[in-house]
């Protein structure tokens, strides 16, 4: 027992030295520091850049790390923030706040961050403007520097859930950012200018009970879109501006006719634009060489309501690209594509026809009196039972279920068109069209990683649909979004919303 005794005191003393000796050298560790001034901090960027930042609102927060790649301990004499919070910007270094830090002790091959905001002061200006600060470090007599840059946008900010009750034009010297909801009261218009640009955040709205005149031009398109300028992920090229769910969207209500949108791109939505139901006796908007891309919900959804729209994109939606139920509808020339990938699809048709819809819990049936597409393309990223009628990017939903031949009040027509579903050759509904899985649409840009999840709908050279659209249908509609003529070019007219316009092709480099 005696024994016993003597050797659990001896492992006891003997893990006592033991930890003696490891604080000791621990304490040594820490007093020791690395007096040459040879030994430079290493910095994961040399320059932090900011996405334009709206004047009055502040900035996400961004970083960069800080290194000592060497064997030694360093200590960091101080960190500055040159221009002392005057700038705009502010800065946190290694979990606490202020401007400038003295003796920060950086073990060796170990590193701290520091994070970066700013709040830029308006200066009354329409264009964008550069602010520079910049964070000075000194260690061992030695001066480095990180460069900060943000471009300042001055804005006109509407707030409360604005409604107007006179007629409205909306400049384009400024953007406007808009938080809540913008209405337009009935009977009242809201005219965009050209080049016109609103940002609206998170969960606002645009809600036309009156009428919304956009039209922009090709130098000078009209822009609706969320507030979000920065990305997702500091070193991935992922924008928020291509990621959906970033606004609500624009309602037109039962009483909201004449709306034109021309030259115009909304983007970035929960509910694209919808339509209340309406009656197809007066036109409820004219949509013209645009683009409505990117919904967390339904694209465009309308009920019973008079819609034309031509040589516009509709695309990329987590429910239907565009549905249809009742009343009049022509698509000429338009590019119906869901090949979204920064969400999931519900599993929706790109494309459907219907004439039921439910309305206050209810349904209700509203007669589909025309669905006319021409020189259209329908397409998506189904790949479901290519056998089965009706299947794929298309659905025909009638009260009947029949919608096969139609009727004067299940009343559709394709005509020289490209449909991702089963060919329906026996259907006289269908002229000049082309079906299939067998052979899809080749795109410019397919919204994988390798395109920084960017779209870009145009045709590859090879593609499916090049010069297979109506001539005459065509001419009613000379030229795209992009000014490219239809009738012009070797592969003219194009099927889709935009006219071919051949891609040079990158050059493999050759064996030696």
């Amino acid at each position: 027992m005696h024994m016993m005794t003597m050797k659990k005191q001896l492992a006891g003393l003997g893990l006592l030295i033991t930890t003696l000796l490891y604080l000791t050298a621990g304490c040594e560790r820490v007093d020791h520091y690395a007096t040459d001034p040879s030994l430079r901090l290493r910095f994961s960027t040399d320059t932090l850049t900011f996405d334009t930042v709206f004047t009055t609102v502040g900035s996400a927060t961004r970083g960069f790390m800080v290194y000592n790649p060497h064997g030694e301990n360093l200590r960091i004499s101080s960190v500055t923030l040159a221009g002392a919070g005057r700038s705009g910007f502010r800065i946190n270094v290694d979990g606490h706040k202020g401007s400038s830090f003295q003796d920060i002790d950086l073990w060796k091959r170990d590193s701290l961050r520091v994070l970066v905001e700013v709040t830029i002061n308006p200066s009354d200006k329409d264009r964008p403007f550069l602010i520079e600060d910049s964070i000075v470090f000194l260690t061992n007599g030695r001066r480095q520097i990180v460069r900060l840059q943000a471009f300042g946008q001055d804005v006109r900010i509407i707030r409360g859930g604005q409604t107007y009750t006179e007629n409205t034009t909306l400049t384009a010297a400024r953007p406007y950012l808009i938080y809540d909801s913008l209405t337009v009261a009935k009977g009242v218009t809201l005219t965009l200018e050209p080049g016109a640009t609103l940002y609206f955040h998170h969960q606002a709205l645009l809600i036309v009970a009156g009428t919304l005149k956009a039209k922009g031009t090709r130098d000078r398109p009209i822009t609706l879109r969320g507030d979000r300028l920065d990305s997702i992920y500091a070193n991935v090229t992922l924008p928020y501006d291509r990621v959906p769910g970033q606004w609500g969207g624009i309602r037109f209500e039962s009483t909201s006719f004449d709306n034109e949108l021309e030259q115009v791109s909304v983007r970035n939505t929960t509910f694209g634009l919808d339509f209340l139901p309406s009656t197809p006796d007066r036109r409820k908007i004219r949509i013209h060489n645009s683009q409505i891309t990117n919904s967390s919900g339904d694209l465009l959804a309308a009920v019973n309501c008079h819609i034309e729209a031509s040589g516009s994109e509709f695309s990329n939606a987590v429910g239907s690209t565009v549905c249809l139920i009742g009343g009049r509808y022509r698509f000429a020339h338009c590019t119906l594509s869901n090949h979204i990938v920064l969400a999931t699809r519900s599993g929706t048709s790109t494309l459907v026809l219907a004439d039921t819809a439910r309305v206050d819990g209810q349904p209700r049936y509203f007669p589909l009196t025309e669905a006319r597409f021409d020189n259209c393309l329908i397409d998506g990223s189904i790949t479901g039972d290519t056998t089965k009628t009706y299947g794929g990017e298309l659905a025909l939903v009638s009260r009947d279920g029949s919608p096969a031949t139609g009727s004067s009040t299940f009343n559709y027509h394709f005509t020289a068109c490209y449909i991702l579903t089963k060919a329906l050759k026996d259907n006289p509904r269908f002229v000049g069209c082309l079906f299939g899985f067998a052979r899809r649409p080749v795109y410019v840009k397919s919204g994988s990683r390798k395109d920084a999840y960017a779209y870009d709908f145009r045709l590859g050279n090879k593609s499916v649909g090049l010069g297979a659209a109506d001539r005459t249908v065509a001419a009613e509609f000379p030229t795209d979004r992009y000014g490219v003529s239809r009738l012009a070019g070797a592969t003219a007219p194009t099927i889709g919303a935009y006219e071919h316009v051949h891609q040079q092709e990158e050059k493999k480099p050759s064996a030696r």
